[in-house]
C-alpha cells in the first residue's frame, strides 16, 4: 500500500470551502429578505413615514462598487499573466473604491434622520445594509491581505494565485448581495 508523500497529491479544498462558507452567508441574507418582505406585503404603508429613503447617494455607491467588481477582475487577469504590479494597482483600486462605499453608507446612517428603533422598516433597513456593510469591510481585509502578502516576491504568481482568487470571488458575492439590498431597499420603497 502506497503511502502519500507529497502535497500535491492532495486535492486543494480552500475554493470549495470558501464556496461552502459563501452558500451560508446566502442563506442568512436570503432571511433578511424574506424577513423584509414579509413585512413590506403586511404594511399598507411602506416604508412608514418618517423613513423614506434617498436614492442619490445610495445610486453613487451602487456605481462605485459594482465598478470595483470590475476592477478586482484585472487585479486577477494581471496576476494570470504574472504581473504582480498590475495586480496591485487594480486590487489597490478596488480598495478604495471599497472604502469610498463604506464611507458613503456611513455618510447617508448619518444624514437619513432615523435610527435603528424608529419603526420595523428602519430596523430591517440598518440590519441589512450593515450587516452587508460588515461584509465589504471583511473583503477590504482579505483585498489588504492579498496586497500585504504580495510583496514577498513569487508569493503570487501565474501558477500559483488562489488568494487572489479566492478574495475576487468574495467580493463579486458582496456585490451581487449589494445588488439584491439596492433594489429592495431603494428601488422598490420608490414604488
Amino acid at each position: 500500500m502506497a503511502v502519500a508523500t507529497h502535497h500535491e497529491e492532495y486535492p486543494d479544498l480552500r475554493v470549495k470551502g470558501l464556496l461552502a462558507f459563501l452558500v451560508s452567508e446566502s442563506l442568512m441574507f436570503g432571511g433578511f429578505f424574506a424577513t423584509y418582505l414579509f413585512f413590506r406585503a403586511t404594511y399598507e404603508v411602506w416604508p412608514p413615514q418618517g423613513t423614506e429613503v434617498e436614492l442619490f447617494v445610495p445610486t453613487i455607491n451602487t456605481i462605485i462598487l459594482l465598478s470595483s467588481s470590475f476592477v478586482i477582475h484585472f487585479g486577477d487577469v494581471a496576476i494570470k499573466k504574472n504581473n504582480v504590479r498590475g495586480m496591485r494597482m487594480w486590487y489597490t483600486l478596488t480598495a478604495i473604491m471599497g472604502t469610498i462605499f463604506l464611507l458613503g453608507q456611513a455618510y447617508e446612517y448619518v444624514t437619513l434622520g432615523y435610527g435603528l428603533t424608529a419603526n420595523v422598516f428602519s430596523n430591517c433597513f440598518y440590519l441589512m445594509t450593515g450587516f452587508h456593510g460588515l461584509h465589504v469591510f471583511v473583503g477590504l481585509l482579505l483585498i489588504l491581505g492579498v496586497l500585504w502578502r504580495s510583496r514577498r516576491p513569487g508569493h503570487y504568481s501565474a501558477a500559483k494565485h488562489t488568494g487572489i482568487a479566492m478574495a475576487e470571488i468574495y467580493w463579486h458575492f458582496v456585490d451581487v448581495i449589494w445588488i439584491i439590498l439596492f433594489v429592495l431597499l431603494y428601488v422598490l420603497t420608490k414604488f
